[in-house]
């Protein structure tokens, strides 16, 4: 009897074992998550500005001397040759002081002969020659300025180019150095002058691509780089001017107002990558957080800095590396290190 009492608890052991195993849990499976791989490239961010087009030379042209003006030979749009008389002062004036100073330098020059003899013999101080000396080389130098003045009586066209305006009339009185018309140079080619708000303009460089377009000239796409960034704003306006050189089209004119699209690199020098909105969670400001899925299907929260939003996503700047992957579904059943059963968003 004693016996039989220690061997019934015996053998209930492993049944009892058995029931207890039989009742444990399953393990849980995985959690079905959508996820995607980031590759997408955020696009450049674009700047859109307007403008005129314009000769990227142009040179106002007047005469170094003043006088009457005796004729202008051009038109404002004509197209001149280089060499080309473009405008004559009245010859009268400018000859009469030609003359009257080649007299003055005869005569300095026969009074230094004299005064040279008279100090050779003792009859006057050497202060007296030099002050003569000094009168000969005034005259001399005074009959060099008219014959440049004379020969500079016309305005010639420096190279060949077009007529953008003329600002004087024949018979007008001028001053020395008065634009009388103002040349384009048609070899420095056409250029669209834009404003940029300072914004902008930090973010514009020489080199980068652009895109014109003129009400003008509809359908026609004119592409070409920045070349020249303003390096002081307008004080009234506090913009800053940016050219955009315009492939060589003969229907271009000066004046004609176009519109600029100016694709400029993104904040840091490299573009962003594109998630979808709905793969963060926690957004504060400028920054959030994405669940990365690594090797072991296993899932950890990680901060990324994000930029704005696109038509195609959010942009995030950092935080993220083309080809990881990262969960869009379930974000708050997701904790460090769930392991998950993914499913590409595309299937």
């Amino acid at each position: 009897m004693s016996r039989a009492k220690h061997l019934f608890p015996a053998l209930l052991l492993p049944l009892l074992a058995a029931c207890g195993a039989a009742e444990a849990p399953p393990p849980a499976k995985p959690l079905r998550v959508s996820v995607t791989q980031v590759g997408q490239e955020a696009a450049a961010p674009q700047i859109e500005a307007a403008g005129t087009a314009a000769l990227r030379k142009e040179i106002p042209l007047g005469f170094t001397t003043p006088g009457q003006i005796a004729g202008i030979t051009v038109q404002e749009g004509d197209r001149v040759r280089r060499g080309q008389v473009l405008a004559t002062l009245d010859m009268t004036s400018v000859g009469a002081s030609l003359e009257a100073a080649a007299a003055e330098r005869d005569r300095a020059g026969a009074e230094l002969t004299r005064l040279k003899q008279l100090y050779a013999q003792g009859w006057i101080t050497k202060a007296r020659l030099e002050a003569a000396e000094a009168a000969a080389r005034s005259a001399s130098a005074n009959v060099s300025a008219r014959r440049f003045s004379l020969q500079t009586a016309r305005v010639v066209a420096p190279a060949d180019g077009i007529v953008l305006s003329r600002m004087a009339e024949p018979g007008q009185i001028i001053d020395a150095g008065m634009p009388v018309v103002t040349l384009g140079d048609a070899s420095s080619g056409f250029v669209l002058r834009v404003l940029l708000a300072d914004r902008d303009a930090v973010r514009v460089r020489p080199g980068i691509p652009a895109e014109v377009r003129f009400d003008a000239l509809p359908g026609i796409v004119l592409s070409g780089p920045v070349i020249e960034v303003g390096g002081r704003s307008d004080r009234g306006t506090g913009a800053f001017t940016a050219e955009i050189a315009l492939p060589p089209d003969p229907r271009l004119r000066s004046g004609l107002v176009g519109r600029a699209t100016i694709a400029t690199p993104a904040a840091g020098g490299s573009a962003g990558l594109i998630i979808p909105p709905t793969a963060i969670f926690s957004v504060r400001a400028d920054e959030g957080f994405v669940y990365v899925v690594d090797a072991q299907k296993r899932v950890k929260a990680r901060r990324v800095a994000l930029g704005p939003l696109t038509a195609g996503g959010t942009e995030v700047l950092s935080g993220l590396n083309r080809g990881e992957v990262i969960a869009l579904s379930g974000l708050d059943r997701l904790r460090d290190g769930t392991q998950i059963d993914p499913v590409s968003a595309g299937r």
